[in-house]
């Protein structure tokens, strides 16, 4: 029998989908507890992130250095006195924490940062991750692991234990961005590098990307590039990813995701909340899918005006994938805004939303914040069928959510969980 759904229950079955379904977040800057201090949790990293330090700086007038030169707790009191008690929370960011607070059970009214200390002190590690994971109704995150991080790389060699809710991907951001530092941090862990990429050198690099894709079980490469770009102007940058890392990824069968249009540090001076958006130049993403078809692409861009041309470039290559609404595009106007395009254009072909988080407790809101927007957005979608007299069946949506909330990514990658 075919459980139809009621016009005028659509609003209620919708979001009881999008709201059950788990969560695959296959974008985050999270670590699983063996990680040890570099999984960031707690009421004070989460007052301390970057988005809420520049949003902060606007209205305190001490230097940024003067910021800086503070220990982090009293960076989180500062941030917490101007940004929640003299002012309102109404920012994205902002807004998040206070909707933290709020999933925890904690009372979102109370002014003394001590009382939201005091619950976080209260809780061991282990228990927070799976209360975190449970509210946010995640089933599994993916990490961001850089072997060439000497922190990381000791804990993968000497320390590090399995959890199948947080997965690996190889970022290679050092590779492409910084050669002269990998060539360092390469020898130093064994490889025999040179900086002018002999063909020695392109084969450890393999061998680096080959052996740390199979320690990690990663499930994709990764790095995160400016918005000019090039994948073929003949650079080391350009250069290693045509003959390392597309090969090593068509050989492991998995895909080469890019994070295109981050500006570096137009701010110095806010260290990690300096950085900024550009617009990208999609016809070097054509040129890279046309070439190479036997790749796979998982693509974000940072730029809102990038969004319409990257929906239509995904059009049009199957080896490409397009997910989330990454860094700067991840508030609810502009969800709402690329969801729908992106449902318009590709159907449910693509994956709605990542997180990106680099705070555990982050998980809460960015993925309550957009369980409710992808939601609204879904009933407007399925009112237009009704409107035309199509039957929209309890089936349907629990399919089309599960694709766009993680199956999607799950079947690009040619894999079960």
């Amino acid at each position: 029998m075919i459980d139809l759904v009621d016009r005028r229950y659509l609003v209620d079955a919708v979001n009881k989908v999008v709201n059950s379904i788990p969560i695959t977040d296959i974008h985050t800057h999270l670590y699983s507890e063996c990680f040890g201090s570099l999984l960031l949790y707690g009421i004070d990293e989460l007052l301390t992130y970057h988005y809420l330090v520049s949003e902060a700086m606007r209205h305190i007038e001490m230097g940024y250095d003067s910021f800086y030169s503070m220990g982090k707790a009293q960076q989180a009191e500062c941030i917490w006195d101007t940004l929640f008690v003299r002012k309102t929370p109404l920012s994205e960011s902002a807004r998040s924490v206070i909707t933290i607070f709020n999933r925890l059970g904690l009372d979102v009214n109370i002014k003394n940062l001590n009382y939201y200390r005091d619950y976080f002190e209260s809780r061991t590690l282990s228990a927070h991750i799976d209360h975190v994971l449970e509210v946010a109704g995640i089933k599994c995150v993916v990490m961001t692991n850089d072997p060439l991080d000497k922190a990381e790389h000791a804990v993968w060699e000497n320390g590090y234990k399995k959890d199948n809710r947080f997965k690996a991907a190889l970022r290679v951001d050092r590779l492409l961005n910084n050669w002269e530092e990998a060539v360092l941090l390469l020898r130093g862990i064994g490889y025999k590098v040179d900086s002018d990429l002999s063909e020695g050198t392109i084969d450890e690099i393999k061998r680096f990307l080959l052996e740390w894709i199979e320690k990690m079980d990663a499930l994709y490469c990764g790095v995160s590039v400016t918005p000019n770009f090039t994948f073929f102007d003949g650079t080391i940058g350009a250069r290693i990813i045509e003959e390392c890392i597309l090969p090593v990824c068509r050989l492991k069968n998995i895909p080469f995701t890019l994070m295109i249009g981050v500006k570096r540090q137009v701010n110095p001076d806010l260290r990690l909340a300096g950085d900024s958006v550009g617009k990208a130049e999609i016809k070097e993403l054509e040129r890279l899918c046309l070439k190479y078809t036997k790749n796979k692409f998982l693509v974000t861009i940072l730029s809102l005006e990038n969004q319409h041309e990257l929906v239509i470039t995904a059009r049009k290559f199957r080896n490409l994938m397009v997910f989330g609404c990454w860094w700067f595009l991840n508030s609810p106007a502009l969800i709402d805004f690329i969801t729908r395009i992106r449902l318009e254009w590709l159907g449910t072909s693509f994956i709605a939303q990542h997180s990106d988080c680099r705070v555990l407790e982050q998980l809460i809101s960015k993925w309550v914040h957009s369980r409710t927007v992808i939601s609204e957005v879904l009933v407007n979608k399925y009112s237009e069928l009704y409107d035309m007299g199509y039957q929209v069946t309890e089936e349907q949506i629990q399919k089309d959510a599960s694709n766009i909330f993680g199956e999607n990514f799950w079947s690009f990658l040619n894999k079960t969980l």
